[in-house]
């Protein structure tokens, strides 16, 4: 492993766990504290796929992995109020999730790293993203997907309500994915902005390495 990738190998890490622990905590009726920190990992995985290279990306996304399962192993020994506060189903679901979603920011990354500066980061987290709210929410939480953890009851969250509170009828879990998206897909633009500003530095620092 290069030293130069072990910036981007911690901040990954503190973000996966800070998530991990924030899920916890519910902000509002629709989402959690962990809403708000874990796409920042998408920041992390386009900082490191534009100074270093896709590669380094890819090594980045695999610690980042790494740390998940290791928090999702903690969770199913730690019990709640409703039993572990990680599931098989939920565990299954976080990881499938983030590899998936985090291999697709990397390979559009890629494809696009030679427009404007601006598309790469923002085409790849927005599909990246897309990708991680549907694979989790309805791994961890469609009644389709029962027989992945039969004894886990899913059912609080297949119960039909309007889409966020106003909305058609649907699951719980439809409503919870919609409000996951909309703060990754604001968070997403946000991003530019380090984005720009942290990779301009980091390329100045190995310009003078």
């Amino acid at each position: 492993m290069n030293r130069s990738h072990i910036p981007g190998i911690l901040a990954m890490a503190a973000i996966v766990v800070a998530s991990n622990i924030l899920v916890q905590f519910l902000f509002g009726q629709w989402l959690t504290l962990g809403a708000f920190t874990y796409p920042f990992a998408f920041l992390v995985t386009d900082v490191m796929n534009r100074v270093y290279g896709a590669a380094s990306a890819r090594r980045v996304v695999f610690a980042g992995f790494v740390v998940g399962v290791a928090c999702s192993l903690i969770g199913t020994q730690i019990s709640g109020d409703f039993g572990p506060l990680v599931t098989l189903r939920v565990a299954l679901a976080s990881g499938t999730a983030f590899l998936v979603a985090q291999m697709l920011d990397v390979a559009i990354f890629s494809a696009l790293r030679e427009g404007k500066w601006w598309r790469a980061p923002l085409a790849s987290t927005l599909v990246g993203s897309a990708a991680d709210t549907a694979l989790f929410f309805s791994i961890a939480f469609s009644l389709q997907l029962g027989w992945i953890d039969p004894a886990n009851d899913v059912a609080w969250a297949n119960e039909h309500l309007p889409l966020l509170g106003a909305g058609p009828m649907v699951p719980l879990w439809v409503s919870l994915g919609t409000a996951d998206w909309l703060v990754k897909l604001g968070l997403a633009i946000v991003a530019l902005i380090p984005f720009r500003l942290i990779v301009a530095q980091m390329l100045t620092r190995r310009g003078a390495a």
